[in-house]
């Protein structure tokens, strides 16, 4: 399957460096805007983009790996005419983060990887995920995607944020989220970690259900050379939504160490 040509939306100055923000399973790249202005006034020029199936990106027909998705990012770079970028991706974003820092590294100058896994199982769920999302549409797993992306307090405290998210997450394509579930299915990068050399920082939410720092973040950070783990208090999966300061005070400092 060939590269799509991915939505994506361009911030900051020309000649800033670039960052790309790649996002999670299930939302669009508005989950970013908390990142977008610090970067921003920083000097970067920020590009967020949807993965295929989601938001308006195109929804080419299953079965999709993580190599469609390291390769439509690829493109997404020859498109923008830029050489190298700092990428920072959450969940299936980091996962395509790992992917680039393996397979392209000469096009990755500095990695941050949030909420993710090299290995997220059991392969049954996502199996299981994507039959129900085939059959009953996203709609049908709002309420448990939006249970792990935030934690219980702050569902709570933000009805109106957490309704937004519900609407990002029912927005999505069945087919490319249950076809971004067999990605997760299949997936397996911890052997290749070693291979990643781009300077990383690797971010956990520490109350999050879905990637939990202990047996993800933590191989993440082990694997690769020199990477660096930080966990951040009261967030779950989606921490750079609900953390934004202390998510953003993280990446901004990564990348000006890197």
């Amino acid at each position: 399957m060939g590269a799509v040509r991915l939505h994506r939306v361009e911030e900051g100055p020309e000649d800033g460096p670039v960052v790309v923000f790649g996002g999670s399973l299930g939302s669009d790249l508005r989950m970013w805007e908390p990142q977008v202005a610090p970067l921003v006034e920083r000097g970067f020029r920020v590009v967020r983009y949807d993965a295929r199936g989601h938001g308006g990106s195109p929804v080419p027909p299953g079965p999709y790996e993580l190599d469609d998705l390291g390769g439509d990012v690829l493109a997404l770079l020859d498109d923008l005419g830029v050489d190298r970028v700092h990428f920072a991706g959450l969940s299936l974003g980091g996962m395509t983060g790992m992917w680039l820092g393996v397979h392209a590294p000469d096009r990755i100058a500095s990695l941050v990887l949030c909420c993710t896994s090299a290995k997220l199982g059991p392969p049954s769920m996502w199996a299981d995920r994507s039959r129900t999302v085939r059959a009953e549409g996203t709609a049908a797993i709002v309420e448990a995607g939006v249970s792990r992306w935030l934690t219980p307090g702050y569902l709570e405290r933000h009805p109106d944020r957490a309704e937004f998210l519900r609407a990002m997450i029912a927005a999505v394509p069945a087919e490319g989220y249950a076809a971004c579930c067999g990605v997760i299915e299949r997936m397996d990068l911890l052997d290749v970690l070693p291979k990643i050399s781009a300077p990383t920082l690797v971010i956990a939410g520490a109350e999050d259900p879905a990637t939990p720092p202990a047996g993800h973040s933590d191989l993440i950070a082990e694997g690769i050379p020199g990477a660096r783990l930080e966990v951040v208090a009261d967030a779950a999966h989606l921490g750079n939504y609900e953390q934004p300061e202390e998510f953003t005070r993280l990446i901004l400092g990564h990348l000006e160490r890197a």
